[in-house]
């Protein structure tokens, strides 16, 4: 089950939502165990019985920070264990022909997360199992991140409060982001699988180019679209979750883009693999080598993902020893756009399993292998997308958000209640249209690709 899936909207969200409202806040339990529930059921949907992995891997975790406590002197020597079983578990579902539990990738790294942050500091550690069942399986980051850290899960579980701000701020934010999935991401897909799959139109200038770009504002509009559902479900619910996109195509240099990409998964690994082999401070490229070949492996079983991981850590290397001031020198214009030329490359070697096709995509992107220009087929395709590109351009700017607070802004000038009440009618007519429009996009499409299968 995903959250752009008419299973999840219509059939398991409404039910439970109404159920989760009408609990009493006191006790908690009861409304952590629904949530536990509804999260069982989520996974079980698509799942079946590999909903037995994060349900063991949560135990595991939970059992790993009781026994830590209780034996303090063994305390690393637990972690390091459980990690090492974590991890091979991991390797024999993603690197092997097993079938690979969906989000397996993200529910291992929040039990990472966990056993090392409890072993760091044991008050962490929690004595009520349902909390770190909760934790790892709270089903809207379950299959798709961010990655949570368990000290401020913790911290919203004990504090989770439903209110009429925070329903209404969930449901916009969960409305933008199916509404880019639905309406955006998954035609920018069709475009962009049309053309790198046509022999005709990929080994041709333009298209190449028109593909990749394609690609580059799918991944984005896709991957933010659900971390958009994903925290809009959770403040319904009373929870906070970290933000895991900051508009990353705005960036201007690599180091940059890293801050604002998937910010969730690089923190991640700079807290629990960078930093412990000496950061900065000791062997600094071979640990920033260590860490990009790992994040290549982490999204996928091919070689064109390690090499996509090392392609970031040559650039960010080159970045770093070139250094602030030396960047500074380039007109602003520039390191942008030099910046969306190295985003997109490397968003080809991500989207290529096939190193043959690779190389040659490059080559056309370069004018080699007397690739032609275009075709009247690759005409029909610019002119059809040309304004969805120019409109996803804006939208992947932080444009359409400082639009909206200016409005909201001019409405509440003077704190007059009549300026309160049209921006209040305002945001919801916006809403209820992007549910419209999303629901109208996924009856009518036979499309509805979840890119984080592969995690």
């Amino acid at each position: 089950m995903t959250f752009s899936s008419v299973s999840f909207l219509f059939m398991l969200l409404p039910p439970f939502l109404a159920a989760y409202l009408l609990l009493p806040g006191k006790p908690p339990a009861l409304r952590r165990w629904l949530i536990i529930a509804a999260s069982l059921v989520f996974y079980a949907w698509s799942e079946g019985p590999r909903t037995l992995v994060p349900v063991a891997v949560a135990f595991a975790a939970w059992l790993c920070g009781i026994l830590g406590a209780s034996f303090p002197r063994a305390r690393k020597a637990i972690a390091a264990t459980a990690a090492v079983v974590l991890l091979a578990v991991l390797a024999v579902f993603k690197y092997s022909s097993f079938g690979m539990p969906l989000g397996i990738s993200f529910f291992t790294f929040s039990a990472l997360s966990y056993i090392i942050d409890t072993c760091r500091d044991p008050e962490l550690t929690e004595r009520n199992a349902a909390k770190v069942l909760l934790y790892i399986i709270f089903f809207p980051k379950l299959v798709q991140g961010p990655i949570a850290k368990y000290r401020d899960f913790a911290a919203a579980d004990g504090t989770a409060q439903v209110s009429a701000e925070r329903t209404c701020r969930g449901i916009r934010r969960f409305a933008l982001g199916l509404f880019k999935k639905l309406f955006i991401a998954d035609i920018l897909a069709i475009a962009a699988d049309r053309i790198f799959a046509d022999s005709g139109l990929y080994t041709l200038f333009l298209p190449a180019w028109l593909g990749a770009v394609s690609y580059l504002l799918q991944l984005y509009f896709d991957f933010s679209g659900y971390t958009d559902m994903a925290l809009g479900l959770a403040a319904m619910l009373g929870y906070e979750l970290p933000e895991n996109f900051r508009y990353p195509y705005a960036a201007c240099g690599m180091r940059d883009f890293w801050r604002r990409w998937h910010i969730s998964l690089s923190s991640f690994f700079r807290d629990y693999v960078y930093i412990p082999l000496g950061g900065k401070k000791k062997h600094r490229l071979l640990n920033m080598a260590i860490v990009w070949a790992l994040t290549g492996m982490w999204h996928g079983a091919s070689w064109n993902f390690v090499l996509w991981g090392l392609y970031f850590f040559v650039i960010l290397a080159i970045e770093k020893q070139l250094g602030e001031k030396s960047m500074r020198r380039v007109p602003y214009l520039l390191r942008r756009l030099g910046t969306m030329l190295l985003i997109i490359f490397g968003w080809n070697i991500f989207y290529y399993t096939d190193m043959t096709r690779l190389v040659q995509n490059f080559g056309v992107m370069f004018g080699l292998y007397g690739a032609g220009f275009s075709n009247a087929q690759a005409g029909i395709q610019l002119t059809n997308n040309l304004p969805l590109l120019l409109l996803c351009a804006i939208g992947a700017t932080s444009i359409p958000r400082n639009l909206g607070n200016l409005l909201g802004g001019v409405c509440a000038q003077g704190g007059k209640k009549s300026g309160q009440i049209i921006y209040a009618a305002v945001s919801f007519v916006f809403d209820a249209a992007l549910l419209v429009l999303s629901t109208i996009a996924l009856v009518g499409s036979t499309y509805n690709a979840f890119l984080y299968f592969r995690f």
